[in-house]
Formats: C-alpha cells, sequence, structure tokens
C-alpha cells in the first residue's frame, strides 16, 4: 500500500511541474539499502544513460538509494547525461545541479544508510535474543509442527521418527523420499519430497528439540523434541560416515560389502549383459586372488532365506536382549562427541578472541576432531540393527513383503543380522553350491 501511495503523489508532483510521464520504475519489496540487485533501477539508469529520460521524480531521497557509493552511481550517470532536472516529492526540493544541493543529498543519502545500518542491528540482536530464549522465528511452518512452529503434529512426528531410525539402520534418503512420495506424504509446501529437503530434515536441529541460529545449535528449544539428541548425533554420524565413502551411485547389488572369498578379500560387484555376479578382484588396487566368482541372484536368495528365518529364531531375540548395554554405549559416545564439539567450540573462541595463536590453535584442534570422526565412526556401526525395530519373530510375514521394499531398506535389514559370509573357492563351477556360503552372523 505504501508504494501505490508514493506513486500517486510522484505523479502529482510530475502534473504540478507540467510533466509527461514517460516510465515508472518501481522495485517493490527490494530494500534500497540490502545491495541486492534492483532491476526497475537499473533500468531506469539504463534509460537516462541512453538519452531516454530527461527528468526523474523521486518520492524522497531514501527511496532512491540508501547507499553512499549507489547514490554516486546515479548522480555520475545524471551528470554525463546532462539531466539536471531531479526532484523530490518529501524531504525539501534539492537542486542536483549545484554543490549545496549535491551536499544534501549526500547528508540524507549518508542518513538513510545509518538507519538502515542500526535498524539491522536492532533486528539482529532481537534474533539473537529470540534464538537465546529458545523460542522459534518466523517463517513457513516446519515438518513436524503445527503454524505456531511449537505444538507437536502427531502423524508428522511418527513419520519423522520412521525416518530417522531407517535412516540410522543404512537406509538412502533417495528410497526414504520415494518412500514418502508412494505414501502420499507432501512437503510442507505441498510438494513431492526431494533428497535435499529429507536429508535437511534429518539433520534439523529443531526436531531433537534444540535450538539453530546463524547456522549453530545455540541451546535448547521452548518446544519438545520429536527424536532424542542422540539419535540426532547418530544420523550426524552416518552423514558423516556417507561423506566420507563418497558414495552416490544407487544400490544395486543387495549384499554389496556383505560378502568375502576364502582368501580374505571383499567380492566386489561385477554385472555381465545377462546376470549379475559377485567377483573376487586380483592387481593393485584390490588385491584379491581373482579366481572366486558367485552369481548374484541365488547367492542373494540364499542369504535372504536364511537372515528372514533368523528374525524367528530364539537365538537373535537373546542376542537384541542385550541391546541395553549397547544402548548404554551408544549414549556415551553420542556425549563423547557433544562434549568434543563443545571443546571445538571453545577453541575457536579463544582463537577469535586472539587468546591464543594460531599454531596453538590448530594444535589443539586436530586431536579433537580425530575423536570425534572416530566415535561417529564406531556410533554408526553401533545403530545398525535399528534396521530390525518391528522385525523381530516376523520373519514369516515379512517375507511376503520382501520384494516390495526399497533395495536400501532390504540391504539395511540384511547388514543388521548378518556381519558378512564367506564364499568358498570352486574354480570351475557351473552349477550354484549352497554348501559355499558360509555366513557370519551379527546377530
Amino acid at each position: 500500500m505504501g508504494v501505490k501511495r508514493q506513486l500517486v503523489d510522484c505523479r502529482k508532483l510530475a502534473e504540478q511541474l507540467g510533466w509527461t510521464i514517460g516510465e515508472e520504475y518501481v522495485d517493490n519489496d527490494i530494500s534500497a539499502y540490502s545491495g541486492r540487485k534492483r532491476p526497475a533501477y537499473e533500468a531506469m539508469l539504463e534509460d537516462i544513460a541512453a538519452g531516454r529520460r530527461d527528468a526523474v521524480v523521486v518520492y524522497h531521497a531514501d527511496r532512491l538509494t540508501r547507499r553512499p557509493i549507489e547514490l554516486e552511481q546515479f548522480l555520475e550517470v545524471v551528470t554525463a547525461a546532462g539531466v539536471r532536472q531531479v526532484r523530490f516529492v518529501a524531504g525539501g526540493d534539492i537542486d542536483v545541479g549545484n554543490g549545496d544541493g549535491l551536499l544534501v543529498l549526500r547528508m540524507l543519502a549518508a542518513v538513510a544508510a545509518n538507519e538502515s545500518a542500526s535498524k539491522s542491528r536492532r533486528v539482529r540482536r532481537k534474533m539473537d535474543e529470540i534464538a537465546a530464549a529458545g523460542l522459534p522465528h518466523g517463517g513457513t511452518r516446519p515438518f513436524g509442527f503445527d503454524a505456531d512452529k511449537v505444538t507437536i503434529r502427531p502423524d508428522e512426528a511418527e513419520v519423522i521418527r520412521t525416518l530417522v531410525a531407517r535412516f540410522i539402520a543404512g537406509e538412502s534418503t533417495r528410497s526414504l523420499a520415494t518412500w514418502l512420495n508412494n505414501e502420499g506424504i507432501p512437503t510442507v509446501a505441498g510438494k513431492p519430497w526431494m533428497t535435499t529437503t529429507l536429508r535437511t530434515l534429518l539433520a534439523s536441529p529443531r526436531i531433537a528439540g534444540l535450538r539453530e541460529h546463524r547456522g549453530e545449535v545455540v541451546g535448547p528449544a521452548v518446544w519438545e523434541p520429536i527424536i532424542t539428541a542422540a539419535d540426532r548425533d547418530r544420523v550426524l554420524a552416518v552423514m558423516a560416515a556417507k561423506k566420507v565413502s563418497k558414495r552416490r551411485t544407487p544400490q544395486r547389488y543387495l549384499l554389496s560389502g556383505l560378502l568375502r572369498c576364502e582368501c580374505g578379500n571383499r567380492l566386489f560387484s561385477s554385472a555381465r549383459p545377462n546376470s549379475r555376479r559377485y567377483v573376487c578382484l586380483s592387481g593393485p588396487d584390490h588385491g584379491g586372488c581373482g579366481s572366486t566368482t558367485v552369481v548374484a541372484v541365488p547367492v542373494e536368495e540364499l542369504i535372504t532365506d536364511a537372515v528372514l528365518y533368523r528374525l524367528d529364531t530364539p537365538e537373535l531375540a537373546d542376542a537384541l536382549a542385550g541391546r541395553a548395554q549397547l544402548d548404554a554405549e551408544t549414549a556415551a559416545l553420542a556425549e563423547t562427541i557433544a562434549a568434543d564439539r563443545e571443546q571445538l567450540d571453545e577453541l575457536a573462541g579463544l582463537y577469535a578472541a586472539k587468546q591464543i595463536p594460531a599454531r596453538e590453535w590448530l594444535a589443539a584442534r586436530a586431536p579433537i576432531e580425530a575423536r570425534i570422526s572416530d566415535a561417529e565412526r564406531r556410533l554408526a556401526r553401533a545403530t545398525r540393527s535399528d534396521a530390525l525395530a518391528g522385525l523381530v519373530g516376523n520373519g514369516a510375514s515379512l517375507r511376503d513383503d520382501w520384494e516390495t521394499l526399497g533395495l536400501d531398506r532390504r540391504h539395511a535389514i540384511v547388514a543388521a543380522v548378518l556381519d558378512h559370509a564367506v564364499i568358498a573357492r570352486r574354480p570351475g563351477a557351473r552349477t550354484f553350491d549352497p554348501t559355499r556360503v558360509q555366513p557370519v552372523w551379527r546377530l
């Protein structure tokens, strides 16, 4: 509404002066102080420079610009084009054709710039105070919360918990995004999920009841957490492990990374025109014997049957009964990671305050980062059996739905139960021999 009123006043002044309006240049919702590109303003400068405009009407000097450097650019253009008629609706009549007028205009621009800078500082300070108090900030409601950004939506919260558990268990964001879209669960904007959007949600401090400000966690939030801080550390550990491995291509083999040759080397996936295989590769980059090959389909079916059967065995239930100790270990790892990150922040603060030199900062930082990296790897390994939540004792029913699960999901379930399987060498074998496969169970 303010822009419309300003346009009306500018038109009235042009009519009083007897000027014909050639064009109106409006950049609505773009601050003259922000430094962002203003298309209409730049178009006006081009038209002035090209001689298509011989006078300018501006509502106020701070509508023209709030940046002194930009004012000088404007004055340079109008001077070069011979435009002396620049009139202002508010703020006094300023003649840009003489020194006094230019001085007044420059002073107005400096005052406007200072007001904008002061306002910006006040806004930043207010945002800092809101963040320190753990209160939410404006914008679109986050997934999992109502419009007040505090009240949890139970249905979306349950989706988030499911996503976190499956991601920790080894399922990829691609597979999870596909699942969300197939289930008809949209984003807050009502759009399909993308892996980047999902990754942001999973790593968000907000869902763990933490307040983030300027890219850093500043403390607990006023809203209740949807997941625990320990689970968020697990998510970050899995993300860090995937970043190190640089694995980006979609998984195509159920048992990738889970098969070993008798020689001790890992079997690698290898596709032929009409079949998929796992092979032991020789050479300097792999170091295997090069003499073990097994067709993928039968060994994958054999391991799948064994895993689904094992899900219903008392031995697996007994193994999972010892999870209390494992949970204590993962909680301890999460606390260690949090403490080390806090120490890194303190160290950075000392360096920023010039209380320690760069040499001491770098020397102290290296072992802390090494501890964090090691703890994140251990945490990622320790949490793999989360893939079995709700599946123990349900192997028979899971068999019916097995093929409908994504490949990442199936791999995560197998990897939670199976540490690896050893494939015996059978040079020249033309048929699959189940006795070649020796599973080594994780649980």
